[in-house]
């Protein structure tokens, strides 16, 4: 478990991803900014087998030992991507920003890579303070990106370098 000061990651089992299930198919939960889905938890358990290993892992994301949303990281194309989701009501306390500095941390130092990505909704104004806040700069508009609720919509992306990261923020050295 990676332990932050206000929350902390846990590894997703396979047995818990039926809680991701009813995350993912509640347009509550995803907001106003992703698309509404509906999977099967065949679909959630595919997504989950096709992290295993060096590709990527899925997290809780935990206060005081309750799930309050998820993080995951994956591989893709020689880059890693971050993706991210807190219930509504923890949103807007820090405890995303956190979740997500963690999660920069632990990619930096255990994986050797170079790059941290994520895209967020341009106007999804809160996600890009957690990603600017976490050292992430705004590289650009990716147009008509993804479509989403009848239409086809934009992505912000963001990244963070490995010599712009420097050292942990929140884990502890040789953690």
């Amino acid at each position: 478990m990676l332990e932050g000061q206000k929350v902390s990651l846990r590894l997703v089992e396979k047995d818990e991803l039926h809680m991701l299930k009813e995350w993912v198919n509640n347009p509550q939960f995803v907001g106003e900014f992703e698309p509404i889905s509906q999977e099967t938890l065949g679909d959630i358990e595919k997504q989950y087998e096709s992290l295993a290993g060096e590709k990527g892992q899925w997290f809780f994301v935990q206060r005081d030992g309750t799930k309050i949303g998820y993080i995951a990281h994956f591989k893709s194309k020689g880059w890693t991507a971050i993706g991210y989701m807190l219930v509504p009501n923890e949103r807007g306390k820090g405890y995303g920003g956190e979740a997500v500095q963690l999660m920069v941390d632990y990619l930096f130092l255990t994986k050797d890579i170079v790059r941290i990505q994520a895209e967020t909704h341009p106007e999804n104004k809160a996600s890009s303070r957690v990603l600017e806040k976490a050292g992430f700069s705004k590289e650009g508009i990716i147009r008509k990106s993804f479509f989403s609720r009848g239409v086809w919509r934009d992505t912000a992306l963001y990244s963070v370098l490995r010599e712009e990261w420097k050292e942990p923020k929140i884990l502890p050295r040789g953690h």
